[in-house]
């Protein structure tokens, strides 16, 4: 797929983009299962700008996040999943923990993260400052999940 990018192709697509006034957002996470929680949280991320980049976590890193039994679904079929989605413009699957790297790299205008989180608790938070980038934190739906789908399902 041709918008799943590299480290190397995000951060030189980030550039031009840059060049062309284009207000980029960046957001992170496993998207393991996706569900309608996922692409509201989408959807709201991508109206803060023009372009939405996507950093994946990979699948070594979903295991040392969430555990052993995860990711249900792996990082290459993620990103296909998500790169499909309408407000999504482009997909980076990354191997840390954080996506701190690939944020100093694309120095986004706009971060988003869910509003489980504050600007204080998030790992990332020394390089937004850094960088001058704006947070903007996304309320989730209501019971909506990947642990509580996976719940479903073993029921």
């Amino acid at each position: 797929m041709e918008n799943i990018l590299k480290k190397e192709e995000i951060v030189k697509l980030a550039k031009n983009l840059k060049k062309q006034n284009k207000k980029i957002v960046f957001t992170n996470g496993c998207f393991d299962i996706l569900h309608v929680g996922h692409v509201e949280y989408l959807k709201k991320s991508a109206c803060f700008g023009d372009v939405l980049i996507v950093g994946l976590n990979s699948d070594s890193s979903v295991k040392k996040l969430k555990g052993e039994n995860r990711p249900i679904n792996s990082e290459n079929d993620r990103a296909a999943v998500l790169a499909e989605l309408k407000s999504v413009d482009y997909v980076c699957i990354f191997n840390e923990d954080t996506p701190e790297k690939l944020i100093d790299e694309i120095k986004p205008d706009i971060y988003t993260k869910g509003a489980d989180y504050t600007l204080e608790t998030l790992k990332e938070k020394d390089v937004i400052l850094k960088n001058g980038i704006r947070v903007e934190f996304i309320e989730f739906v209501k019971g909506k999940s990947t642990t509580n789908t996976i719940k479903a399902i073993k029921k």
